[in-house]
């Protein structure tokens, strides 16, 4: 039987997973593969494999998928995105993983090439929106479908209310569960799991977290979730920017206690960004598991 994400919320306890991106270099390839193995080791309940803009990076996507899913103990997703792409593409790449035996997708609008904050235009003969292409998924086979949610809304979202009706659009469609984008304080993943819940939904919702290992994940941060850092946290880590040292203890220190503080609140999953390093995931994942997280 096939192995489904649907199936590691019947476990009684939070998932844990990874995610990780095509790489461009040998090197890369090297590191990428690398980090894979370590954190095989660790048994995550899944992996994930993203997708560039526009494409750019589908064909190592689903190389690298295929991969994961012959040559490893791991259960991978394939991230799919609608950008740039016509419906019939999107029909041939979904049959391409459903030939390679990959039944589980993360579904995704996905950014424009060059700028994920820049205009989004449609593909002529393309979808709009996440909801369309889970419903094209939807009728091509037995995928188990994710897809994104946005604990501070979308960039282009007008408000927090049509965010929402959104988020939850996209789950009526057949989403099977969500992976937000990644957050550095609990209260915004809480806050967005409460109104969801308050609209009537009640697909799990996986907290997406990525550990501070030096500033400039700061500014990552802020360029892909179109939110600012915390302020509060942003000035402890100002204070020792000049210390790289104590700036990826403090990350992992934070990110240690941040995942801790959601699965007391009864996170369905964490999933962890990890720039294909696997060092701080394990370091995070070694906290938890051991019980050294403190305040």
């Amino acid at each position: 039987m096939t192995r489904t994400v649907r199936d590691c919320f019947n476990t009684g306890r939070p998932t844990f997973s990874f995610e990780f991106f095509p790489p461009k270099t040998p090197e890369d390839h090297r590191l990428l593969w690398t980090t894979i193995r370590e954190l095989e080791s660790l048994r995550p309940d899944f992996v994930s494999v993203t997708y560039g803009a526009g494409g750019a990076t589908r064909d190592r996507t689903i190389e690298i998928t295929e991969r994961i899913a012959s040559d490893t103990t791991l259960l991978p997703v394939a991230h799919l995105t609608a950008v740039g792409h016509s419906v019939a593409e999107i029909r041939a790449i979904v049959g391409r993983l459903a030939d390679a035996g990959i039944s589980n997708v993360l579904a995704l609008r996905g950014d424009p090439p060059g700028n994920p904050l820049g205009e989004w235009v449609s593909h002529p003969e393309g979808l709009s929106y996440a909801g369309d292409l889970v419903g094209l998924l939807r009728s091509h086979g037995d995928f188990t479908v994710g897809v994104a949610a946005f604990p501070y809304k979308h960039p282009r979202s007008e408000s927090i209310e049509q965010d929402t009706l959104r988020f939850v659009e996209k789950c009526r469609r057949g989403a099977d569960y969500a992976i937000t984008q990644m957050f550095f304080e609990p209260e915004p993943y809480l806050r967005l799991r409460d109104r969801v819940a308050a609209a009537g939904c009640d697909v799990p919702i996986i907290a997406g977290l990525m550990p501070v290992t030096n500033m400039g994940t700061i500014d990552r941060s802020e360029q892909f979730t179109g939110a600012p850092f915390p302020a509060d946290l942003g000035a402890r880590f100002a204070k020792i920017a000049d210390d790289p040292k104590a700036v990826r203890e403090l990350g992992i220190s934070e990110t240690s206690k941040l995942a801790q503080r959601l699965i007391e609140e009864g996170v369905p999953g964490i999933h962890f960004y990890t720039l294909n390093r696997s060092r701080a995931t394990r370091e995070v994942w070694a906290n938890l598991m051991s019980g050294a997280v403190s305040d």
